[in-house]
């Protein structure tokens, strides 16, 4: 588990069964490139010959058995070759806010295909054109690869990071721990993942999955989460009405009364005394 420093005592006591030594702290934002190095120095140190899944935390998985088979194969797969394994979703709307992965075939569920590009997240007409293909899914940013491998991809595509893992590295399960990471992490040049290797490398595979993911990062997702009513209007807030509306997602966050009437696909959003009212697909996060 890699979380910011002040973050920690949280993660404790949400998850007390994760020993301490298994919470790293990042002592200030750097992107996940060097996140997700840091967590794989310190498998190596332990665990050498490790095969490791890389997963946001902020993800919802509806399938919880479905995730876990999908995840088993990626295993396999990385345990077998020397490869990179990304997991893909099959897109069923043009969402605007994830990123795409295209692959050179057209996948099936539970198919390891080859990566030919990531893509960042498009506009409404890109998105669209990224449907219709079928070549294209969403990213769901979980990456499946063994130590060995992802060590050496770092160390090919981004030296001066794996120099500052390495010196970093000397100090792992000491006491000095802290006071090294404090002072050579934030020399880390901030990079994703992506930049940082993926979009590089070449043994990226893709394997596509189907068991009700969304990362929760948009008004989308969130409205294709959530209770609908028959006309595809959904809301949280226990005082909120909507009239002859469509395709709507409202969020209140207090005992406010809100009552809208007439609008199809917009988002209602109040926090704080401060209100947002724009069409879904040009939400922020969209």
């Amino acid at each position: 588990m890699v979380t910011s420093e002040q973050y920690v005592g949280i993660v404790q006591q949400q998850l007390p069964e994760i020993p301490l030594d298994n919470i790293l702290a990042e002592p200030e934002a750097r992107n996940t490139a060097p996140c997700i190095a840091y967590a794989c120095w310190k498998i190596k140190c332990r665990f050498p010959n490790a095969n490791i899944v890389v997963t946001p935390s902020d993800a919802l998985v509806i399938d919880v058995i479905g995730f876990r088979k999908v995840i088993a194969q990626a295993l396999s797969f990385t345990q077998e070759r020397k490869a990179i394994v990304t997991i893909g979703v099959k897109p069923s709307r043009p969402e605007t806010g994830y990123g795409y992965i295209k692959t050179f075939s057209s996948s099936i569920k539970n198919e390891v295909v080859k990566v030919e590009a990531f893509k960042e997240k498009p506009n409404r007409k890109v998105a669209e054109d990224y449907l219709a293909d079928g070549h294209y899914f969403w990213n769901a940013g979980i990456f499946v690869w063994h130590v060995d491998m992802i060590m050496e991809a770092i160390r090919k595509y981004t030296p001066e990071l794996a120099r500052v893992m390495d010196n970093m590295s000397l100090s792992f399960y000491t006491d000095d721990e802290k006071r090294v990471i404090g002072e050579l992490f934030p020399t880390c040049e901030k990079i994703s993942i992506d930049y940082a290797v993926m979009e590089k490398a070449k043994e990226v595979y893709m394997l596509s999955a189907e068991f009700g993911w969304s990362d929760l990062g948009s008004w989308g997702s969130l409205h294709s989460l959530l209770p609908q009513d028959m006309d595809g209007n959904s809301a949280v807030g226990s005082e909120v009405r909507m009239i002859d509306c469509a395709g709507c997602v409202m969020h209140i966050s207090d005992e406010r009364k809100v009552v809208i009437e007439g609008l199809k696909d917009y988002i209602v959003a109040e926090k704080n005394g401060q209100l947002l009212i724009c069409r879904l697909q040009n939400a922020p996060g969209e």
